[in-house]
């Protein structure tokens, strides 16, 4: 009679329970997908019709224009840095929630496509916001690449997509915008749930990193949001005063975020 085999030693398994907040993020953002062809194309205006004169309403157009393509350019950028956020983690969490983000960033690019399409097509780019992706781009670690991308900037930008959707009542902008801040909240709260991990046991020399890297951004940042083209210029300049006081609400509010995260903010030096 021969005797039963000894079970085999189990190895212990992994705690894993520190990227629970990752995984989290990963499915609501399941939970929250949408596609293109769930908005009212056709059956909506797709963005505020002027009123008045032709020549009037087409300069009303080109002012929604230029609004449309300025969130085409951001999101054009965030596809190549969502991939190449999965692409650089290496945590099986981050990378199911990575793969996520670059299909939201797909979409977004896709229906901001359609959207520039039905008012004129793609116009003036914003340099700052080219100057903020290859700031992103070309960071060295993951660290700065989650601190840059969904700490602060898909943070900061929320705002935006709520001011552009109640100027833009009753319209395909203001569905679509209403959608990306909730895709973006998202986002900003997977990044915020990863970096804590990634700092953890991350080295000062790391946290020196994220701090110079946020007084780089915030500048660049700054520029960006009080950036007009063309067509917005006078608007631009009678609304400056709030457009300001508005950034510097949202900057200090980006400094809280990473003073919540351990990080010793008080080299960060807000633009003026």
């Amino acid at each position: 009679m021969s005797a039963e085999p000894l079970p085999a030693e189990q190895e212990p398994q992994e705690d894993r329970s520190a990227y629970a907040g990752v995984l989290r993020f990963y499915h609501l953002a399941k939970h929250q997908e949408w596609m293109v062809r769930d908005l009212a194309w056709g059956e909506i205006p797709p963005v505020p019709e002027g009123k008045g004169s032709p020549q009037r309403r087409a300069r009303r157009m080109d002012v929604w224009r230029s609004v449309v393509m300025q969130q085409l350019q951001a999101d054009i950028l965030a596809v190549e840095m969502s991939a190449q956020l999965l692409n650089a983690a290496p945590d099986p969490e981050a990378r199911l929630y990575y793969s996520t983000m670059v299909q939201d960033e797909s979409r977004h690019t896709e229906a901001w496509l359609k959207l520039i399409g039905q008012v004129g097509g793609e116009g003036e780019r914003d340099p700052h916001l080219d100057a903020l992706g290859h700031m992103f781009l070309e960071a060295d670690s993951l660290e700065e690449k989650v601190f840059l991308m969904q700490v602060f900037f898909e943070r900061l930008i929320i705002p935006r997509f709520r001011l552009i959707a109640r100027s833009s009542r009753g319209t395909i902008l203001e569905d679509l915008c209403n959608r990306l801040a909730i895709d973006d909240g998202i986002h900003h709260g997977a990044g915020m749930a990863y970096e804590r991990v990634l700092l953890e046991h991350a080295p000062p020399t790391v946290r020196k990193t994220l701090i110079d890297a946020a007084n780089r951004m915030l500048p660049e940042f700054a520029a960006h949001a009080l950036w007009r083209p063309k067509a917005r210029e006078m608007i631009g300049q009678l609304m400056e005063a709030r457009d300001r006081e508005r950034l510097k609400t949202e900057l200090n509010h980006g400094v809280r975020l990473a003073n919540s995260l351990g990080l010793d903010v008080s080299e960060v030096r807000l633009p003026a």
